[in-house]
């Protein structure tokens, strides 16, 4: 069976889903958390051989790493989508194969994605991706979960940061953020996810025309639509 074409994204903004081969684990320790959130800061963070700080290859706007799956919320810069998750994988099954002492393939087939080209669904899956280890049972707050991105957004003072949270509270205050991200997605909602092998996202047709699940918080959104299109350099046709 051919292979199905990767859906292009608009905005170059997309949400990623690498997957453990056969569902396996992919992180076993603490150790191996750090080395994939290390290799996520190197694309932002990089410098030449004489310390010249170089672009970055991407832009991150949150992640969550699960024990078998990784979710990453990522806009194309100095690469393209699947260069740059090609250097994540093969970064990463390169360390790990070589701490367990294992061969062959970590990740399962190509990593899925799925293209980000309304302001509404760019919201909705930074809720979803940081609400992943809540549905899951493994916190009883979001901000209990030490391998995602949400302490970047709620911690004020932090420095120690590579995703792009100033670009979203130029426009929404932090406290409106919080509550949109804690507030639970309706489950009939549609998204890019590890239990379905056939997911389907809300397209942009539905998304424009109201079709499926859009909640109350979606008001908000539509009227600050026009500030974090700017923001977020995004075109103003979405």
């Amino acid at each position: 069976m051919a292979r199905q074409i990767r859906k292009k994204s608009g905005t170059g903004i997309y949400h990623v889903m690498l997957r453990g081969i056969n569902r396996q684990d992919i992180f076993e320790d603490e150790r191996d958390y750090q080395q994939m959130v290390s290799i996520l800061r190197g694309l932002i963070d990089r410098c030449d051989e004489h310390k010249v700080q170089l672009p970055s290859l991407c832009t991150f706007y949150a992640y969550c790493l699960m024990s078998n799956h990784v979710h990453l919320l990522i806009q194309e810069r100095e690469e393209n989508i699947s260069d740059v998750v090609k250097i994540i994988g093969v970064t990463y099954a390169h360390y790990f194969n070589k701490k367990y002492e294992r061969n062959g393939h970590l990740f399962q087939d190509r990593f899925r994605s799925e293209p980000v080209n309304t302001i509404e669904y760019f919201v909705t899956l930074l809720r979803y991706i940081h609400q992943n280890p809540l549905k899951a049972g493994m916190v009883e707050k979001i901000e209990d979960y030490p391998w995602s991105s949400w302490r970047e957004y709620i911690t004020e003072s932090s420095t120690d940061t590579f995703c792009s949270t100033k670009a979203v509270f130029s426009r929404i205050p932090r406290e409106d953020l919080k509550e949109l991200v804690c507030m639970p997605l309706e489950e009939c909602d549609q998204i890019l996810d590890i239990d379905a092998d056939d997911c389907k996202s809300v397209s942009d047709s539905d998304a424009d025309h109201g079709v499926g699940s859009i909640d109350h918080t979606m008001i908000y959104l539509l009227l600050m639509k026009e500030e974090l299109t700017r923001i977020l350099s995004l075109p103003m046709g979405i």
